[in-house]
């Protein structure tokens, strides 16, 4: 098995990976699609639609999914999303009615009503589904394609969806294919190497050594600058609930009391509450950042990699690569053996495995053997299981961003549980992955972001 540290963390738009990031890619792959299949036929009149399915109908309006598939659709990625670029294209789509594809053909394209939300159909294959459809004035397809955002930003058409039940592929050609924590530890030991030695080692088989540093720097430095942008930002979140941002106003508290005689030992997790939930305060607005491994739980990595450099003595910038590193190695660990998609199991395999993948970053930077880090993530993942994913009135904002500051809390509190021990413990790691995913899979639809129980009819949204 081998998940790129670069799959894992990816640079992209808020306010979701799966409803916001999957869907653009998915409406991006098809207009591609649709070009080869149109070939010459230049005077076709053809009409783009899409409908959503399960979780994507029932939560994506808060999430941004009909603004996405629209970008997706006038060539928009998550890493080169702009803003201001996609509302004037929409405009532009409001006033004309037309996409105008490569070769300066034309397709019928309503904003209005292309998009379709079917709340009562529930693809078998995944919670987070659509289907694409070019049709002809009389309502046959001229190409029809169905999609599945699976968490993270990873898309799968049907057949890749098929393929993946289906078929066992083969392990790459990396030195240390590990499909379980049992093989990472055991190929650690023979080896006598770290977790972020076999990972860099890894990815160094299929990128230069060079590209990889420059990779994870730019990784980092995209995190930094959300953290940075999110304290710095007060104000009001869009989307209704008038949720106010809070990290701005942490973070200025924090300040002022440095060089204080009396400071509560607290503060330093005061300290990670404001990184993670800047973070996601910018990723509610629809701001940049990195999947961590998704969206919903993206500042709980960069969080504890910020504590690290600010709040530990000692601490060497050099070793966040290898946190970034050691942090994939773990959580391509959990794609691959259950989920990292809220509609599939729940927050547990959100904010859950980004925790798991904290706690084992942080404990590798303070020196924790391979079998300490192991443990942290287990910790931590065995204390996130049964979360669900019940965000108000479907937007990425309650509980979501404090659920980010809680989960970095409980990743340093797990790496140092496991750096008092000695890595043997009772639980390993693929023990409680395997248990995510079956609590996910006998989790009830309505708490696997839908919206439709929890917090999200409980509170009041007015």
């Amino acid at each position: 098995m081998f998940v790129s540290v670069f799959d894992i963390f990816k640079i992209g738009v808020g306010p979701s990976s799966s409803h916001t990031m999957g869907p653009m890619l998915a409406a991006g792959d098809f207009i591609g699609r649709l070009e080869e299949a149109l070939g010459g036929d230049a005077a076709a009149d053809i009409r783009l639609s899409c409908t959503l399915y399960g979780s994507l109908a029932h939560t994506g309006a808060g999430h941004g999914t009909h603004r996405a598939v629209l970008a997706g659709f006038l060539g928009a990625t998550p890493e080169t999303f702009d803003a201001v670029a996609t509302a004037a294209g929409i405009d532009a789509l409001r006033q004309s009615g037309m996409l105008r594809l490569m070769h300066g053909r034309k397709v019928r394209l309503d904003p209005a009503s292309c998009i379709v939300e079917d709340r009562a159909t529930r693809l078998d294959q995944h919670p987070n589904g659509m289907q694409f459809e070019a049709l002809r004035a009389d309502g046959s397809p001229v190409l029809s394609e169905v999609y599945f955002s699976v968490g993270g930003g990873f898309v799968l058409n049907a057949a890749e969806m098929a393929a993946r039940d289906t078929i066992v592929m083969p392990r790459p050609s990396v030195p240390f294919a590990f499909g379980s924590a049992g093989e990472m530890l055991e190929m650690g030991e023979k080896a006598g190497l770290t977790i972020a030695e076999m990972k860099r080692a890894n990815e160094e088989a299929v990128r230069r050594p060079e590209e990889v540093a420059r990779g994870l720097g730019k990784l980092w430095a995209a995190m930094d600058d959300c953290i940075a942008r999110g304290l710095a930002t007060g104000g009001e979140l869009p989307g209704g609930l008038r949720v106010r941002r809070r990290a701005k106003a942490l973070s200025e508290g924090l300040v002022a009391r440095i060089g204080a005689n009396a400071v509560p030992l607290h503060q330093a997790v005061d300290w990670l509450s404001a990184y993670a939930m800047a973070v996601n305060e910018e990723n509610a607005a629809g701001g940049r950042v990195v999947t961590a491994p998704t969206n919903g739980a993206a500042g709980v990595v960069p969080a504890v990699i910020k504590y690290y450099l600010t709040q530990v003595p000692g601490a060497a910038a050099d070793k966040v690569a290898d946190m970034l590193l050691t942090a994939a190695a773990i959580g391509g660990l959990i794609k691959f053996n259950a989920s990292i998609s809220g509609a599939e199991v729940g927050c547990q395999g959100e904010v859950g495995s980004a925790a798991a993948m904290a706690a084992a970053a942080l404990c590798a930077a303070l020196g924790g053997s391979n079998a300490q880090i192991e443990n942290a993530a287990e910790i931590a993942l065995e204390h996130h299981l049964g979360m669900t994913c019940d965000p108000v009135k479907g937007l990425v904002q309650v509980p979501c961003i404090e659920r980010n500051g809680m989960g970095a809390v409980k990743a340093v509190a797990a790496a140092s549980l496991a750096l008092a021990g000695d890595g043997r413990h009772f639980v390993p790691l693929d023990a409680c992955i395997e248990t995510m995913r079956e609590t996910g899979r006998d989790m009830d639809q309505r708490y696997k972001e839908t919206s439709l129980a929890g917090l999200s009819v409980s509170v009041p949204q007015c």
